[in-house]
């Protein structure tokens, strides 16, 4: 029996310490509380169902694949079902960069790290709107969530990477430099146990039994991105729950309007063109309680040279921020801590404008040889949104910055890289390279929206709670971006992959150890 088979200790009062969650003894009890079938959500006594399955989770992330593999693990027949034609949404596209306080490779580079540090670092940056509880449990069980990837074949590089807004180095990404070194190793270990997998399979509806008991789903099977219209109609039902992964709302730009009028279609996002909003509707049409929907984040490492995610975002990650300056191009001038939390350094870059307000895009830049661990940076050369030059006086040259002003500010940095510390953006630069010879590889830099704080809110064992009374909306579980709670604010970088992983477990967990419904299911067949 793995850990996650085990209850998981739902206190709100006492610190989490490590292992808590995913070891604690004695089976999860039936799910308590129910929620009323709204007109919107599908009664399910005149159903004929397509297939039934023990329990079905929708999207295909990293949350979504946890879910699954210890719902399976636990002996369930489990179906994952995703709208895209390929499996993986933001998560495979992502960074592939996650967040563990105290691992191994931290104990090697001595640094020192706790999750109690770890807690501190994540409510700063969420400016104290996080659900303390649920942040608790995160923290406490990073490691265990790092293990679970080890042993699911996922391979890191041998080093930790120092994100915006972690007071120390605690970010371990994969060999790939892509989620996609996760969700390919999970998605595989998934299938060799049973989990079945449907691409184009697009939520509708929830099915509900007459006591509001979320029962199943119909669905478009064949589904073809964007057009609504397409797909067949099934139903699929679901023994002991649903389980919603299905992400955030960065490319919907109705919806996003909506909670955030400034991010309009000026705005670019770094998500995949199905990051949409239809799975929250739906979970808002039968109850569920929505919260922090208009705390959306704008990452601040990417470039206005290029759509979406893009190479600069994993360049100036691992080396721009963390071993070089950024300036505004007209004065020449460093204008925010290149290591400060997202939102801060999202702040401070879009208050670089001209007159008229219109951007005047901060240049980015380290040596080549601060540069040396950023794979992207040779496809970012080569598709012409880096540039490298032999000198300083080069760089100042293109990109018409001040030459006096800017060597000024590199010679003072390179003081603090000297001192280890006295930096007058407050960054820390104890381990950062000195910008004391080229080449040097220079980007551009402007924010797009990238993640979505807000979601809906869930219990500790990842439950989806009613609006109307706060109680659990039976048969129905969610995690990952989907919720809300942990992040509060703002996200730190390299924390979403671990919230994923951490409450996708439990959900799994859960799920599995549910009293299954006692509906008989009038089954069609394939």
């Amino acid at each position: 029996m793995t850990k996650m088979n085990k209850t998981v200790n739902a206190s709100r009062r006492a610190f989490i310490t490590k292992s808590t969650i995913l070891a604690t003894g004695g089976a999860l009890t039936a799910l308590a509380g129910s929620a009323r079938a709204q007109q919107s959500g599908c009664q399910a006594t005149t159903v004929r169902y397509h297939k039934i399955y023990d329990v079905i989770v929708v999207g295909s992330g990293f949350a979504g694949l946890a879910a699954a593999l210890e719902a399976a693990q636990a002996g369930r027949s489990v179906l994952v079902i995703d709208k895209m034609p390929v499996f993986g949404g933001n998560s495979a596209i992502n960074g592939g960069a996650v967040a563990v306080a105290g691992s191994p490779l931290q104990e090697k580079e001595g640094i020192v790290d706790s999750p109690e540090l770890m807690f501190k670092d994540m409510l700063k940056a969420g400016r104290g709107l996080n659900d303390k509880d649920q942040l608790k449990i995160l923290v406490s069980n990073t490691m265990e969530a790092y293990e679970f990837t080890l042993k699911h074949g996922v391979k890191y590089k041998p080093f930790v990477q120092h994100f915006g807004g972690h007071s120390v180095p605690r970010t371990l990404q994969t060999v790939e430099s892509s989620g996609a070194g996760i969700t390919r190793p999970l998605k595989e270990s998934a299938a060799k146990i049973g989990v079945v997998f449907r691409s184009r399979c697009k939520l509708e509806s929830f099915l509900q039994n007459a006591e509001g008991r979320v029962i199943g789903l119909t669905v478009r099977d064949g589904y073809r991105f964007p057009d609504e219209q397409t797909g067949q109609i099934r139903h699929y039902g679901a023994r002991y729950g649903v389980v919603m992964c299905s992400g955030g709302f960065s490319n919907d730009l109705r919806f996003r309007k909506m909670q955030n009028p400034m991010l309009d279609e000026r705005v670019d996002s770094t998500n995949h063109p199905g990051a949409t909003s239809e799975c929250l509707v739906q979970m808002l049409r039968i109850g569920a309680t929505p919260v922090q929907l208009d705390l959306i984040q704008l990452g601040p490492w990417s470039s206005p040279d290029e759509r979406g995610f893009g190479y600069v975002s994993q360049f100036n990650t691992i080396s721009g921020f963390p071993n070089g300056i950024m300036v505004n191009p007209r004065s020449g001038h460093r204008f925010t801590n290149e290591l400060a939390d997202r939102k801060e350094r999202e702040e401070g870059i879009l208050a670089q404008v001209d007159e008229k307000g219109e951007p005047l895009y901060p240049i980015c830049f380290t040596t080549l040889e601060g540069a040396k661990q950023a794979q992207s940076l040779g496809h970012a050369l080569h598709y012409g949104v880096a540039w490298q030059f032999d000198s300083l006086d080069q760089l100042a040259a293109h990109f018409g910055i001040p030459y006096d002003v800017l060597t000024e500010e590199v010679d003072a940095y390179n003081a603090a890289v000297a001192r280890k510390e006295g930096d007058r953006m407050k960054k820390d630069v104890s381990r950062a390279v000195p910008l004391d010879k080229g080449p040097f590889v220079a980007v551009r830099v402007w924010p797009k929206v990238h993640y979505v704080m807000g979601g809906v809110q869930i219990s500790m064992r990842t439950e989806v709670l009613n609006a109307a009374d706060s109680k659990p909306i039976p048969g129905l579980y969610a995690a990952g971006e989907a919720t809300a709670g942990s992040h509060g604010g703002s996200r730190l970088g390299s924390c979403a992959v671990a919230d994923c992983l951490v409450f996708g477990r439990i959900a799994g967990a859960s799920v599995a150890s549910a009293s299954p419904v006692g509906d008989v299911f009038d089954v069609e067949g394939i």
